[in-house]
């Protein structure tokens, strides 16, 4: 079988505190005064990737997963030759196509028209080429109507869904995608998934980075997992997707949280962002903290998370999904995007609160979102940590519950039992 992308012993280091305008500077000074390059003395280094090695074959689609700052980012940049390793080698087999960032490759003073034709040639695809993709890279973005205005005047939404179209229909050997498809609404995500699904079926090579393990897992025969900059385990997607959400569990957590918290940021968690969620906490109705979920308990779900810039439109979402990726549960500050908060720089806490949590005893995924409703997710992990519901009487039978027999407990009334005749008696007689 061909290998379409192999990367073998890639680092990548970056010296932390040094701005560009610095080391520019130093190192022209350097090689002035004839003393060569040589490195930055009392500058924190910080390796984003450490001996990372794997491979992948034509026609595969491979997905990589982990937390914020694991590395995946900073993997797929040198892949694309965005950014030189420190160390190893990263070969890509072919034409490479990426997609990393809202608007890669866009210049916002054309219109999307131009820019389709301006993308296409970055990605070496002649100009006849581009002209006969156009019309269906157009269809599938959805901006037909906006075609001809310059894209500085786009959404974020608008935005991602031309970029990907341009990547996704130009035919590459190997296409690269990182978490951008959170931007977008769920019917052009469902479209896709289902075209990168397509690519891979043609024979070409797909790495799929996302923190939604249900997209992994139904896209990707096999996952990559980073931790720290290097690569904890590689495999099957449901046996690497299982190992991931396990050691998102607040029992194993790298460090210890305090009473009550489910997740807390910290190291590589803490990323660089206009928004970013600082921690979470499980609390009873009084603020007390809570060890563990019951079902038909009251409590709350404490969100604290800090801006870097004024929002006039924010919102806070929370869902809950099975360990497999099936969503059960999601609510958002702003139920069918009616209605919306704003913020300015700095720290806020909000609470979730269920005076009867419905889901029944067993182990489930927290993913937590902050966003633009509308427009984009600004943060997003959608296995921020576990969540353990143990079980309850619901039924009040006096029997000990069985977990597992089902996955929601919701509130309801049975009526009083009638005999069948009499039933439809009434009901001849319009009573």
């Amino acid at each position: 079988m061909s290998i379409a992308v192999k990367v073998e012993g890639l680092s990548k280091r970056f010296l932390l505190g040094e701005s560009i305008e610095h080391t520019l500077s130093s190192r022209a000074g350097d090689l002035l005064r004839g003393k060569g390059l040589r490195r930055s003395a009392g500058r924190e280094e910080f390796w984003a990737l450490r001996d990372v090695n794997f491979e992948v074959a034509e026609g595969e689609a491979v997905g990589i997963i982990g937390g914020n700052g694991a590395g995946k980012s900073t993997l797929l940049k040198v892949l694309s030759r965005i950014t030189p390793p420190t160390e190893g080698r990263a070969r890509v087999k072919g034409r490479l196509s990426s997609l990393l960032e809202v608007g890669t490759g866009f210049h916002p003073e054309l219109t999307g028209r131009e820019n389709v034709f301006l993308n296409g040639a970055i990605l070496g695809m002649r100009k006849a080429e581009v002209a006969r993709k156009f019309d269906e890279i157009v269809a599938f973005s959805g901006v037909e109507k906006f075609i001809d205005t310059p894209v500085k005047r786009y959404s974020s939404g608008m935005y991602v869904r031309l970029a990907f179209a341009v990547a996704a229909h130009l035919e590459p050997d190997v296409l690269i995608i990182d978490e951008v498809l959170a931007v977008g609404d769920a019917d052009f995500q469902k479209r896709c998934l289902g075209k990168m699904g397509e690519v891979a079926h043609q024979g070409r090579t797909v790495l799929f980075v996302s923190h939604n393990m249900a997209a992994v897992q139904k896209l990707c025969a096999r996952a990559v997992w980073m931790r720290d900059g290097q690569v904890a385990q590689i495999g099957a997607s449901e046996e690497v997707i299982g190992a991931y959400i396990g050691a998102s569990s607040p029992g194993e957590n790298r460090v210890a949280l305090r009473p009550g918290y489910l997740y807390e940021a910290h190291g590589s968690d803490a990323v660089d962002s206009d928004a970013v969620v600082t921690s979470l906490q499980l609390l009873d109705m009084n603020g007390r903290p809570l060890t563990a979920a019951g079902t038909f308990e009251a409590l709350k779900f404490r969100i604290e998370f800090s801006t870097a810039r004024p929002f006039r439109s924010f919102s806070a979402v929370l869902q809950v999904t099975t360990p497999d990726g099936v969503t059960l549960l999601l609510t958002s500050t702003t139920p069918d995007q009616q209605v919306a908060f704003s913020v300015s720089e700095g720290r806020y806490v909000i609470d979730c609160d269920f005076e009867r949590f419905p889901l029944a005893a067993g182990e489930y995924l927290l993913g937590l979102g902050l966003a633009i409703p509308g427009v984009e997710y600004v943060w997003r992990n959608d296995a921020v940590c576990r969540l353990h519901v143990e079980p309850r009487d619901v039924f009040a039978s006096g029997l000990p519950p069985a977990s597992g027999r089902y996955l929601v407990a919701t509130l309801h009334r049975w009526g009083s039992l009638q005999e069948h005749n009499a039933f439809d008696v009434r009901e001849a007689h319009g009573g």
